[in-house]
């Protein structure tokens, strides 16, 4: 029965190694359920309530695990995802100016057409329109945006009327904190121990009470309701270019996102065929499709497959079972609002530079000597944190990257996709 609920093989792994592997998988994801609330209390105008967004989080965590251990029978943990959720809040609602109920239907309607794009593979023509330089490029950027916020929210780095930014005090209060988390944090990441994020997250916030800046608000409650933030849709501006831009990057961000995650954690846990092919790579998009849908009514951003699997992986988990019992946790951790909702900003702020870290190391593979890629690609990682917009990112290194290969004469390097998007996106700097 379990093999035809999970895909699990009892030659290959045992109920207690997939039941530990996803244990160990939730402990390095759980942070999310600290990060996320958090960073969706930053929208300026009319933020989200925190405890709802809470429960939306593990909510839409649970939904896709679930769907990963049923449909996609594959060992991997989801949740809101970070970048997504950095795009959605300051970018979309604080750059643009648009309501979180304008970007919460964005993220609906990319979940359903990545549920379209799976169904008929129609996103292999997507990927392979995108240059694979301004793949990575756009990961990298990510990261240096997501660490800049981290900075930022920290209080290291500060406003500043001359210079824009500026270092703040990091001598006494959050600052200080933040510092101290991030040596933490690191020390515990860099000893390779299990569920370090959280654990730096945890023990900073114990630190925060005797120098005044966690608010402990308790450990145990009955989960909050998401009634003020689920399925607040706002469709009166669906058909703008606006719209058409916050979707495609969601949908892009997501499919780069998971494709990755995939082949890296699938090719670790030898789930790929001779050829490398993954196993079961359709239902797995399906699932987080559906979780990404599923997410957006409930209230929070883009769900997606998190690269963080690869620890439960690293304990044996090879099936669904996994995903199952991530879940599981997710489930349990409902309880334990008060606990999640104490951790100020300081203590997230480590594991947001910490993940841009991470996220910045495909740099490695962008050819720095080719000009026609390395330039494009620049362009989009540097926009990204100094115009504070991942859009913005992706719009210019695109721009860029159709510009100066046509005037090298590098047209083979062109897709027709990229001629249509650049000049979609020329359009929309010129008259919007």
């Amino acid at each position: 029965m379990l093999k035809k609920l999970f895909g699990f093989d009892s030659t290959k792994t045992t109920i207690r190694t997939e039941i530990l592997a996803g244990i160990t998988t939730f402990l390095t994801m759980s942070y999310i359920l600290a990060v996320n609330p958090d960073i969706f209390s930053a929208i300026k105008d009319n933020p989200m309530p925190a405890g709802a967004v809470f429960t939306a989080t593990a909510l839409a965590a649970i939904i896709g695990c679930v769907a990963m251990a049923f449909i996609g029978k594959l060992p991997f943990g989801l949740a809101p995802g970070m970048g997504l959720n950095a795009f959605f809040v300051f970018t979309v609602c604080n750059a643009m100016g648009y309501s979180w109920q304008f970007a919460l239907t964005a993220v609906f309607i990319e979940g359903i057409i990545f549920i379209i794009l799976t169904v008929t593979n129609l996103r292999t023509a997507i990927v392979n329109a995108i240059p694979a330089n301004l793949r990575y490029a756009i990961g990298c950027g990510i990261g240096l945006f997501i660490a800049f916020v981290g900075l930022q929210k920290g209080g290291v780095i500060v406003d500043d009327g001359a210079t824009l930014v500026n270092l703040g005090n990091i001598t006494s209060g959050a600052a200080l904190l933040t510092i101290i988390g991030l040596f933490i944090t690191g020390f515990l990441y860099a000893k390779n121990v299990r569920g370090a994020l959280l654990l730096g997250i945890l023990i900073t916030t114990l630190i925060g009470i005797p120098m005044g800046v966690t608010d402990f608000k308790g450990v145990i409650s009955t989960p909050e309701s998401v009634s003020p933030i689920f399925c607040q849709f706002e469709w009166e501006k669906i058909f703008t270019l606006d719209m058409l831009v916050v979707v495609f990057t969601f949908l892009f961000i997501d499919i780069f996102d998971t494709i990755g995650t995939l082949i890296g954690v699938c090719t670790k846990a030898n789930l790929v065929d001779k050829d490398g092919n993954i196993y079961r790579i359709t239902p797995a998009f399906m699932a987080d499709a559906i979780a990404t849908t599923a997410g957006a009514m409930l209230g929070t951003s883009t769900t997606t497959t998190y690269v963080e699997s690869a620890a439960g992986v690293d304990q044996g988990g090879r099936s669904g079972l996994t995903a199952f019992a991530v879940a599981c946790c997710f489930a349990v951790t409902l309880f334990f609002s008060p606990l999640f909702l104490s951790i100020p900003s300081s203590a997230t702020a480590p594991v947001l530079i910490l993940v841009g870290l991470m996220m910045i190391e495909p740099i490695k593979k962008i050819p720095f000597n080719e000009f026609t890629e390395s330039i494009p690609a620049f362009i989009c990682i540097i926009m990204m944190p100094l115009t504070y917009s991942i859009s913005h990112g992706i719009l210019l290194g695109m721009i860029s990257y159709v510009a100066i290969n046509m005037l090298c004469g590098k047209f083979k390097n062109i897709t027709i996709m990229m001629y249509i998007l650049a000049v979609l996106f020329v359009l929309k700097y010129i008259f919007l």
